[in-house]
């Protein structure tokens, strides 16, 4: 899966379940600080992302995911 993909796909789920403007979305986005979400919303994501790509994601791992490209980043590595 090519990274713009994973792109958005993240930033869809972000909009649509989150209600998060478009224009607040980018690779640098923090997903607490900026877009508002919690630890629960993150585990939500992980949950969508697992399903949708059949990939695992680590809890452990999610720890050090703080931006949009954080997960691009995590999830091309999983699907390379």
């Amino acid at each position: 899966m090519e990274r713009e993909e994973i792109y958005t796909l993240v930033k869809q789920y972000l909009i649509e379940e989150f209600e998060i403007k478009e224009e607040s979305i980018h690779p640098g986005a923090n997903l607490f600080a900026d877009l508002g979400l919690d630890s629960i919303d993150a585990l939500d994501m992980a949950g969508m992302l697992e399903e949708r790509l059949n990939i695992e994601i680590v809890e452990e791992e999610l720890k050090g995911i703080r931006t949009v490209d954080d997960i691009v980043d995590y999830i091309k590595r999983k699907t390379a």
